[in-house]
């Protein structure tokens, strides 16, 4: 059974147009489905930046505890799972918006057409009906009129005053109308004929074809119809296992929660180095008091009686939870407790030592570059170096003198770090601390060898290990420090860099962070093996530096 056998021009009209509305809800649906996936993604995705920590997880102390990272994590995850959402609001928008929008114009105007050759086929059968109808009534008319004259010959051959003439005028007229009715009935039997031709066709045959057609359109756009449905749920199960990552993360990030290694983590970074204070003595004031002239003075304590102000001295360090006064930061971080000034100075030691390397190697360049300048005189002026070397020679001796002042400090914060501790070993001993996590050199255990250790290598040039060393040619006329790396990354899934100024790289790898984030969702890295290029931001996972 078919449409052209079974049904008629006005149900075929009214179906295939409710098709096509049902089409075009159904891509209406989907844009505005895909509205609100973006608008979810775009509010995930301003949530995470809200709570993302402001500075770099190397500045940040805060970095070093696993909740914070535990967050940071969490927060990636949500942000990598905000991606996948934009993911599934652009599939659904390429592959059912606009490729389905598309198919229904497409089906408009394939539709059109049909029915314009169904209404152009009716058209002419009217045109045919209208030429029978003619031809009908005027082999009627004709009839009549031949009637009429034939009726008036015969009376006038009757009459017996009518002339010969009249007669015979008569009969010669009734025999023309005759002959006119003769021929209005051959050519309406012959317009008969070919209306009953042309109306068989149309009913038989055209129509049929037309409807057969609008039938074969139409089961196409209920099929295409139902693969649209189906990219509905295709899109979501492409993003599945991705989401799934997203969630094993989440988890991932609450179990690495560890409460005894953060608060191990706060005494490495807090640790203060200060001694117990001791026992409060005890002052006898029933004694007898031998008064000399010299005990009224003020500041002079007598021999037989103790000061009272001794205690109140330490008050400030034996009341741990008294309100603190604020404190005037120096330059030797002398406010700062004994083990936290020690840390402060290594790390101000150290960032002289590095840049005076810097100093030390931009020296040797010049001067191979001037050696170049002289030697070949047209690559340019020997003399134009001599104020960047100059300069260069200044910033040497400034930070070596830096570098002495820093080195005479931490040896004065190491043995007041080294006293302190000698002096709590009159206490008794407290509680052994659980195993440390923390780098060596951040506790405050490390012996006097060790310290001295540190001096020795202070003094000597700064090793080749964290120091930012440009490289430099003879050629290089700028001597421009390459970009160092503000971080490091790893690569949580696979990205193939096929456009202009993205890079490539594979689940698992460690990159550096060369540049972050600056809001269109893709963060600039460079592979160890070379080469730089910007990747997805939802790609990565940033490391603990």
């Amino acid at each position: 059974m078919d449409w052209g056998t079974e049904l008629w021009f006005e149900v075929l009209e009214r179906h295939t147009q409710w098709g096509l509305d049902l089409l075009d809800r159904y891509v209406k649906f989907v844009k505005e489905r895909t509205d609100v996936e973006q608008a979810y993604a775009k509010q995930l995705r301003g949530l995470v930046k809200k709570y993302l920590p402001k500075r770099l997880a190397k500045d940040d102390p805060e970095s070093k505890f696993s909740q914070q990272q535990s967050f940071v994590q969490l927060l990636q995850e949500v942000n990598d799972f905000a991606g996948q959402r934009e993911l599934v609001a652009e599939n659904l928008s390429v592959r059912v918006c606009l490729e389905l929008a598309k198919y229904s114009q497409e089906m408009k105007q394939e539709r059109k057409m049909h029915f314009q050759d169904g209404r152009r086929a009716q058209q002419q059968l009217e045109s045919g009906f209208k030429q029978l109808e003619n031809s009908k009534r005027k082999f009627e008319r004709d009839c009549r009129e031949a009637e009429k004259a034939a009726q008036n010959a015969e009376r006038l051959d009757q009459d017996i005053n009518a002339t010969k003439a009249d007669v015979e005028k008569a009969k010669q007229h009734a025999h023309l109308r005759g002959h006119m009715a003769e021929e209005s009935k051959n050519e309406y039997a012959a317009q008969l004929q070919r209306f009953n031709r042309d109306q068989a066709h149309f009913y038989f045959s055209q129509m049929p074809q037309i409807f057969d057609k609008l039938q074969d359109m139409d089961e196409r756009r209920a099929t295409r119809l139902g693969a649209g449905y189906g990219l509905l749920s295709e899109a979501e199960l492409q993003v599945v296992p991705i989401i799934a990552k997203c969630l094993e993360g989440m988890k991932a990030a609450a179990d690495a929660v560890d409460a005894k290694n953060d608060s191990q983590v706060l005494i490495e970074l807090h640790k203060s180095g200060f001694a117990r204070p001791g026992d409060v003595e005890f002052e006898d004031f029933s004694q007898p008091m031998n008064r000399v002239p010299s005990d009224s003075s003020l500041g002079t304590p007598s021999e037989g009686r103790p000061e009272l102000r001794g205690p109140g001295r330490s008050r400030a360090k034996r009341w741990p939870f008294s309100k603190k006064n604020k404190t005037v930061a120096t330059e030797d971080f002398s406010h700062l407790p004994p083990e936290q000034q020690r840390k402060r100075l290594q790390q101000q030691l150290e960032e002289r030592n590095r840049e005076l390397q810097k100093e030390v190697d931009q020296r040797e360049a010049l001067r191979k570059m001037k050696d170049v300048y002289e030697k070949t005189p047209q690559m340019g002026d020997p003399a134009s170096l001599e104020p960047r070397i100059t300069e260069t020679l200044s910033n040497i001796e400034r930070l070596k003198l830096e570098v002495q002042k820093y080195e005479a400090w931490l040896v004065e914060a190491e043995s007041r770090v080294l006293s302190n501790r000698g002096d709590s070993l009159s206490r008794p001993p407290r509680p052994p601390d659980p195993p440390a996590s923390a780098p060596p050199d951040s506790s405050g255990g490390s012996s006097n060898s060790g310290s001295q250790d540190n001096r020795e290598s202070s003094e000597e040039p700064p090793s080749e290990e964290g120091q930012d060393t440009p490289i430099y040619t003879e050629f290089d006329e700028d001597f421009e420090e390459p970009a160092s790396p503000i971080g490091q990354c790893v690569a949580i899934y696979h990205f193939e860099g096929s456009s202009e100024g993205t890079i490539s790289m594979v689940e698992g790898e460690d990159l550096s962070l060369m540049e972050e984030d600056k809001g269109d969702g893709w963060t600039r890295v460079r592979r160890k093996q070379g080469g730089e290029g910007y990747v997805p931001t939802s790609y990565l996972r940033v490391t603990p530096s």
